[in-house]
């Protein structure tokens, strides 16, 4: 991809997202658009937001789930970082977060880890554990800046990995005694989502790549053949991915999650 396109894809991707205002994908006039050119994109993209103030605290994994790929005509996962300005503590949110500058969220329930040291692509779950010393339950609110959730892989790794905010539960700090059936438990776990009291999905950690330490192994996989961007450093956070299919999300609704076969609490946050 010729410099000058590019520098015109980040442009129109950053004014959409500023403005709230939806375009076509750029897949759709460069059709020659590749996941490489995209993640150097994202390099550009991720200057730009840092130029405005923001800062990186980690990563998103997306289309881990592989229920949803044919849903999105995707075949394996794509990464996005996370912002400072995007992450948020449910605790301090008082149970409500705002939807305004959101481009038709959507939602979706999430296991996140904290690196307490940078993990490496061939390491095993239980050594992968290691590296983390915390993780969470949280929701993910993704969005689209392309209407109707109609775009290519490259696409949706230009336009920010689609995240939008991270919405984060307690944080959980495993002992040395437990680490070895949460290795199992993040295998094994399942989860119901719900809204307004009502289930709406039933999803399991097998979903995501066989579960999210599986998750985390792919990301650095795809970031150990990236020539532009970092690789994962200690201090990040890496949410892995969402365990149900993504749902629409609107001002008003309340959503909650079970899980079961974890010892980790539902959370719940009502949109407004």
């Amino acid at each position: 991809m010729r410099d000058e396109d590019g520098a015109a894809i980040v442009e129109a991707i950053l004014d959409a997202w500023r403005s709230g205002r939806q375009i076509a994908p750029p897949s759709r006039r460069h059709p020659d658009l590749s996941l490489a050119d995209a993640y150097r994109l994202t390099l550009a993209i991720r200057r730009a937001r840092e130029a405005g103030g923001e800062r990186v605290v980690g990563r998103k994994i997306g289309f881990t789930n592989r229920t949803i790929w044919q849903e999105y005509g995707v075949h394996g996962p794509v990464w996005g970082y996370v912002y400072d300005r995007t992450l948020h503590e449910l605790a301090a949110l008082n149970g409500t977060f705002p939807l305004a500058g959101l481009i038709e969220p959507r939602i979706e329930p999430e296991i996140a880890f904290h690196l307490a040291r940078a993990p490496d692509a061939e390491m095993e779950p239980a050594a992968l554990l290691d590296c983390i010393d915390w993780y969470a339950h949280g929701f993910e609110i993704v969005q689209s800046l392309f209407p109707d959730w109609k775009f290519a892989a490259p696409d949706t790794v230009a336009a920010f990995g689609l995240h939008g905010a991270l919405l984060l539960g307690g944080r959980i700090r495993p002992s040395v005694t437990q680490k070895r059936e949460l290795v199992r438990q993040f295998e094994s776990f399942e989860i119901d989502l719900s809204r307004n009291g009502n289930l709406v999905d039933h999803g399991r950690a097998a979903n995501v790549l066989d579960g999210p330490l599986h998750a985390l192994r792919a990301l650095l996989r795809l970031l150990r053949s990236d020539p532009h961007n970092p690789p994962l450093a200690a201090g990040e956070i890496v949410t892995t991915g969402t365990l149900t299919r993504a749902f629409p999300v609107r001002p008003g609704e309340a959503w909650s999650t079970r899980l079961h076969g974890i010892e980790v609490d539902g959370i719940s946050v009502r949109f407004r």
